[in-house]
């Protein structure tokens, strides 16, 4: 990327940066709550069976701060008990369709990567 790196992606690098920001909508958890509710509303236990390895401690952190963030929707319907559900905004379905990309690049290559590993690894030997 380097020289032809834009100034906007060139922010991202800098100290200034908001990387809160960043940190907060490419952690591990975050892409694959995102995928889960990029086929659209999710129960919190639903969230929880679907994204494999989650606890439910950092589901509800990551929730709160994607809640907070304005990229998920917590609805709350008036029932005994109450049924919360998680939603994409408008923003976070924008960002959904990015993070989409990349968990497809991911998948389709991660047989490479492994090798690629194993490779290194073997080398090291």
């Amino acid at each position: 990327m380097g020289a032809a790196r834009t100034s906007r992606a060139a922010d991202v690098l800098e100290q200034q940066c908001p990387r809160a920001v960043f940190d907060r909508v490419t952690n591990r958890w975050a892409v694959l709550i995102f995928s889960a509710l990029a086929d659209g509303p999710r129960r919190f236990s639903e969230l929880t069976a679907e994204v494999a390895g989650i606890s439910e401690k950092m589901l509800s952190q990551n929730l709160k701060i994607l809640v907070r963030a304005g990229l998920i929707e917590r609805s709350v319907a008036p029932t005994v008990p109450p049924q919360v559900t998680y939603s994409l905004t408008a923003l976070g379905s924008d960002l959904a369709v990015t993070l989409h990309t990349l968990v497809h690049w991911v998948d389709d290559h991660t047989g490479t990567m492994v090798q690629a590993r194993d490779r290194h690894d073997a080398g090291r030997s």
